[in-house]
């Protein structure tokens, strides 16, 4: 496997990647892999290798900056970088369309398939990739944050999947209902499986905060991981 950091730009500010692939002669579909609210570190590095061992090129994308990461446990910190974005959901789709842009133009992958997915924060990101009408295949959120915005949305292209821990209390039943509803007004292409007795976080093995909601869960991870196997090979 072949892993490399990338340096690529959202105007001017400088992001990194971290770009995961086997080595092949063919190009590759694209995966983005959004992090969650502390930052592109270790758990999305490690997503990316995931993704590439599956046989596509992972992109694991910079919300923040080079070089700017929060920490586990630093809540106050983390809502910090985060907060910005999810309180400016034009900035958010600008920064997570740079990441696009970037992806494509990396030499092993095949331009014309594309996907991304994201954790928590990056959810939420890569729903609002499809919602701004991204020329994307498909997009993934695991325990992700599925609140719109009041951004106007372009068409949906992506099939959408969301990958949900049914007591995640950061994303209630009203809400759950509500991305439901408006993604059938949509016209989209949209699965959504609820994992009982599931909490916010549940593929993060160091997550054991049930009073905040974050509690890891082995066997939710397992059917997560299966299920977006099964989806990226249904649009690739």
């Amino acid at each position: 496997m072949i892993t490399q950091h990338l340096d690529y730009f959202d105007g001017d500010t400088v992001l990194e990647a971290y770009v995961a692939y086997e080595e092949t002669d063919v190009q590759k579909p694209l995966v983005l892999i959004a992090h969650d609210w502390s930052g592109r570190r270790e758990s999305a590095c490690n997503a990316a290798e995931r993704i590439a061992a599956m046989g596509y090129v992972g992109f694991a994308l910079d919300m923040y900056g080079k070089g700017v990461f929060g920490s586990d446990g630093d809540t106050e910190g983390n809502a910090a970088l985060m907060n910005p974005f999810a309180s400016d959901r034009a900035l958010l789709r600008q920064r997570v369309r740079a990441a696009l842009v970037a992806g494509r133009n990396v030499p092993q992958v095949d331009p014309t398939r594309v996907a991304a997915m994201g954790y928590c924060f990056g959810g939420m990101c890569v729903l609002e990739l499809a919602r701004a009408g991204a020329d994307v295949l498909g997009v993934v959120s695991i325990h992700g944050i599925l609140a719109a915005s009041e951004l106007a949305n372009e068409a949906v292209r992506a099939k959408v999947l969301c990958l949900h821990g049914h007591d995640d209390p950061m994303v209630p039943p009203d809400q759950v209902l509500e991305f439901e509803t408006e993604m059938t007004k949509a016209g989209v292409d949209w699965q959504l499986h609820a994992y009982g007795g599931t909490m916010h976080a549940f593929t993060h093995a160091g997550a054991n905060n049930p009073e905040f909601g974050t509690v890891y869960n082995q066997v939710a991870e397992k059917r997560c991981y299966q299920s977006l196997e099964n989806f990226l090979a249904e649009i690739f």
